[in-house]
């Protein structure tokens, strides 16, 4: 598939069109057909892990261990879960009669969607990628992807690597910005998968709509974190400060602030700055050296989590830990913020790097209004010991997944579906609801040998009326 920085029109026009016969032909396809392209796609994959290293250091100058662990792993699962269970996600579901049905038997049918299209981000460039297409292959349908152009040196690998495992009219990928994504958005196709903003989100759904194509939208927004005085302090540190500050904090599930209650408040923070520390460095100098911090995906994005820094600093907010960056080196420091006033642009913004601002509370109530006054997020963190606090925080507010003493790996558990709510995201991906994402579940109703129905075709008779007045009536009490 040629590749420009922005592919024509023309192009994308007639890679779709190629597609729709190979659409159709795969409806046809079956378990064993699916599970050997998930194979390939596995295996073509794991080949390219140094070059891939070797990629995300140029585009994200991100560790190798954070590529296997946020890139490779979340994808290698994820066609391993699916491999393991296709046969049995395809298979019909049997459905029993209801009353009103006597006699009939019903089933559910996976029938594939049909053309997709995936739209990648560039924040995890192979993860929020090929992990949509698994879903898409098991459910038996053609894709083109659309990668963020953000990351051309990890472009060009995956470009390769579906070059080689598929046909142009079952997979395909194209490259370009925003006028490439424009193309693609104008086409008819059967469902869209986008990651990225809620701003964008719209966009993609506005242009869906169109079309009336069905739309799964994965977004973000600013996840909160919530530790009660009953924590395990330590622990929660730990963990929150590895959620942040992974990817350089680029992580749509990140904790995005934290609400600790005042009487472990100091400590909490004491206990972050220790963590900082202990992964990168006890110096700035030494932070800004460590192989271990990503950066910036530009240094346009890098200027922007600066000026949020300085204008939430200028504002009378503390900066308890960092502060520093610089614009072209695309660096910005592991960053805790307190103090942080309410009027300060960081306190509404999502702010998509390794900067966290510490709220201290009292009232516990205050926070579950200030969580609920606010678009749904897609991820809400809960440290507490105290189940009964758990419990409230998890009844009285509304999140795409929602954790107790941990975060951000609910989006690695294949068995539980990976999704927002309103702002924050439509619909589910991973596993068998990724499946279902791409898939059409159809309804099949077959006639038994003997029908019900003809005691009420017209003309209707007293007989007729009284047995569907003795129907509806029965369904009260049965």
């Amino acid at each position: 598939m040629p590749t420009t920085e922005e592919t024509a029109r023309d192009t994308i026009q007639q890679l779709f069109e190629r597609q729709g016969p190979t659409a159709l032909a795969l409806r046809q396809s079956k378990a064993g057909e699916r599970v050997r392209k998930l194979e390939r796609l596995r295996d073509a994959l794991l080949s390219r892990r140094e070059t891939l290293y070797t990629a995300f250091e140029a585009d994200l100058r991100k560790p190798r261990v954070e590529v296997d662990l946020t890139e490779f792993l979340p994808v290698v699962d994820e066609a391993r879960h699916a491999i393991a269970r296709l046969s049995r996600w395809m298979r019909p579901k049997r459905v029993g009669a209801t009353l009103t049905t006597l006699g009939t038997s019903a089933k559910v049918l996976h029938q594939p969607r049909g053309r997709c299209l995936v739209i990648g981000p560039w924040n995890y460039p192979v993860n929020t990628l090929l992990g949509p297409l698994v879903s898409a292959i098991a459910a038996g349908n053609t894709v083109i992807l659309k990668p963020s152009e953000m990351t051309p040196q990890v472009n060009a690998v995956v470009a390769e690597l579906v070059a080689e495992v598929f046909d142009a009219t079952e997979v395909a990928l194209v490259q370009g910005g925003v006028q490439t994504a424009q193309h693609l958005l104008a086409l008819p196709f059967d469902h869209i998968f986008f990651t990225g903003s809620p701003a964008v989100g719209k966009i993609v759904m506005a242009a869906a709509a169109q079309h009336l194509t069905s739309v799964t939208l994965e977004l973000g927004g600013k996840s909160p974190t919530i530790v009660d005085e009953s924590a395990d302090l330590a622990q929660a540190a730990q963990l929150i400060m590895w959620g942040k500050l992974t990817n350089a904090g680029q992580t749509c599930v990140a904790p995005d602030h934290v609400f600790v209650h005042r009487s472990v408040s100091e400590r909490f923070v004491q206990l972050c700055r220790e963590a900082i520390a202990a992964r990168y460095g006890q110096t700035p100098d030494a932070i800004a050296g460590s192989p271990d911090l990503a950066r910036m995906i530009t240094p346009r994005h890098a200027q922007r989590v600066g000026a949020l820094v300085d204008e939430a600093v200028a504002r009378g907010a503390r900066v308890a830990a960092g502060g520093e960056h610089t614009t072209e080196a695309r660096y910005v420091a592991p960053t805790l913020l307190t103090d942080v006033p309410a009027e300060a642009a960081i306190s509404h913004e999502e702010i998509f790097g390794p900067v966290l601002p510490i709220e201290a509370y009292d009232d516990l109530d205050e926070v579950i209004r200030r969580v609920n006054a606010a678009p749904k997020p897609l991820a809400l963190y809960v440290w507490s010991r105290d189940r009964r606090v758990a419990e409230r925080v998890i009844e009285q507010t509304s999140s795409g997944g929602v954790c107790l003493n941990l975060c951000v790996q609910q989006y690695a558990h294949a068995g539980l579906p990976f999704g927002g709510v309103n702002n924050s995201g439509i619909g589910n991906a991973h596993g068998v609801f990724g499946f279902k994402a791409f898939s059409h579940e159809r309804a099949f109703l077959a006639a038994g040998p003997v029908t019900l129905l003809k005691w009420f075709f017209p003309p209707y008779t007293k007989l007729s009326a009284r047995l569907s007045r003795l129907l509806v009536q029965s369904l009260k009490w049965i």
